[in-house]
């Protein structure tokens, strides 16, 4: 579905908000989740942080399968075993990322809302924070993953070949 943009991949490009977003709402979430009087400020700039980072992850996906569609019709079967490595890293980022979302959701919206109509309980408080911690944990893992194996993937090749220099 999403290939190319003005005749360049369009997966170098969009891949960067994933990876941007990603880590700013895991970042918000764990600042909503530890101050609570932040919780009112901060609910809608980590909601839209979140499931921004959630949809960029999908778009990052669909366009990063059609770029392999095309890598595989030229590369050597050592190159397409590297992007291969790599499409599965960046699915496993994408299902975080979705994880993410959902998170940040269920965390604002119904665990640790920022006015809630009664007290939270200490139960209800530790699933909150539970929640937090494995999704921001998950994605960070997947994130940074999926960002080596495709450095790995576009840039391994032409540093083995050459060598450094520079000022």
């Amino acid at each position: 579905m999403f290939d190319t943009i003005a005749g360049l991949p369009i997966h170098p490009l969009v891949v960067h908000a994933a990876v941007v977003l990603g880590p700013l709402a895991a970042l918000l979430l764990v600042i909503y989740v530890i101050k609570a009087d932040w919780r009112m400020a901060l609910r809608w700039p980590t909601v839209l942080t979140g499931v921004g980072a959630g949809l960029s992850a999908a778009v990052a996906a669909s366009s990063g399968e059609s770029l392999q569609h095309r890598v595989d019709q030229l590369a050597s079967a050592a190159q397409r075993s590297l992007v291969e490595e790599h499409a599965e890293a960046g699915d496993m980022a994408a299902a975080s990322l979705y994880v993410l979302a959902i998170a940040v959701v269920l965390v604002v919206f119904f665990l640790l809302r920022p006015r809630p109509a009664k007290p939270i309980g200490r139960g209800v408080a530790a699933l909150g924070v539970l929640v937090t911690v494995v999704a921001v944990g998950f994605s960070t893992f997947a994130i940074v993953n999926a960002g080596h194996t495709g450095a790995s993937a576009s840039w391994e090749d032409v540093v083995a070949t050459t060598t450094g220099g520079g000022e």
